[in-house]
């Protein structure tokens, strides 16, 4: 294989999400000459300082490639957690972050007893109550939207009652453009009532606006963020991979590419599948062996085949 074909091989397995383990391999074999042809070629990741004739790496990249290497284990670190733990681990990585939507989707996607579970397991690795923390580390607008939604223990069961009232007091509420993250009628009906009561707020809401969805017109990222994950969370997980997945998407984005699939693996991965592919023109398998590379590609699609 000619020197340049190496070359490309080994840009070509640092590039995108996670490294191509088994195409680094081969760096055990080169000798110096190709290791400096490698320095100065691999211009993306090396730059010359002619005064002192040396290529040394480009401020950052390391640090990049680190993270890349990383991504495989801690993959496997997460998928192995108990579900409890890694949710209190996601909440305090939330606080640290400032990624408030990473705490929406912790409490609006996992069951009442799948909250709790990862309130007792805040408890007993932080010595902290989420509730106390999110009053106390949240300092904006969200606060009390997020206080009463991490508290919140739903029903669960199939009653419905009142759900045309509910979605016209929301209607209301978004004709009057008042701050609706701090609106008490819409605190209470996103943090009080059931998913399935809040799915028929939904349905009720798109009758009453005559075919406007309510997460698009609530306004308030974060209140979008809400509704999505009470009413259609594979629509939410969906537009969360899209994102994650696109090439220019920046560290934190790429980062929910790990999250939103170990999390998921088990829960409702069919529809976040279909509603990924309604989305664009490749499905979650094909998008995910274009983008991620080694045995993070291939460890993401093991659980995204899960239920093949």
């Amino acid at each position: 294989m000619a020197l340049s074909d190496k070359v490309q091989n080994v840009i070509t397995a640092l590039s995108g999400l996670g490294v191509d383990e088994k195409s680094l391999i081969d760096l055990g074999k080169w000798d110096e000459a190709e290791r400096t042809s490698f320095r100065e070629n691999a211009t993306d990741y090396f730059q010359k300082d002619e005064e002192r004739d040396l290529e040394h790496w480009r401020e950052g990249v390391v640090k990049d490639l680190k993270r890349e290497s990383l991504r495989f284990n801690n993959a496997v670190v997460w998928w192995t957690m108990h579900p409890w733990e890694r949710d209190a681990r996601l909440a305090d990585k939330a606080f640290k972050k400032k990624s408030y939507g990473i705490l929406v989707e912790i409490a609006c996607t996992r069951s009442s007893n799948e909250l709790l579970g990862a309130r007792k397991a805040y408890h007993s690795l932080f010595e902290h109550s989420l509730e106390e923390d999110v009053y106390s580390k949240v300092t904006t607008t969200e606060r009390k939207l997020l206080v009463a939604l991490v508290s919140a223990y739903r029903y669960e069961g199939a009653k419905v009652t009142e759900a045309e009232k509910d979605a016209k007091a929301l209607a209301g509420a978004i004709e009057k453009k008042k701050n609706l993250v701090e609106e008490e009628e819409v605190l209470r009906i996103l943090t009080t009532k059931s998913k399935p009561h809040l799915i028929e707020v939904y349905k009720q809401y798109h009758i009453l606006s005559q075919g406007k969805n309510l997460d698009e017109d609530i306004g308030d990222l974060i209140l979008q963020e809400t509704v999505q994950c009470l009413c259609a969370p594979q629509k939410y997980f969906a537009s969360v991979l899209v994102k994650a997945l696109q090439k220019d998407a920046d560290k934190s984005v790429k980062r929910a590419l790990t999250r939103v699939i170990v999390t998921r693996a088990d829960n409702n991965m069919k529809d976040i599948k279909e509603e990924f592919k309604n989305k664009g023109s490749d499905d979650l398998s094909s998008a995910v062996e274009k983008n991620t590379k080694g045995n993070y590609k291939d460890f993401l699609l093991a659980l995204i085949d899960r239920e093949k």
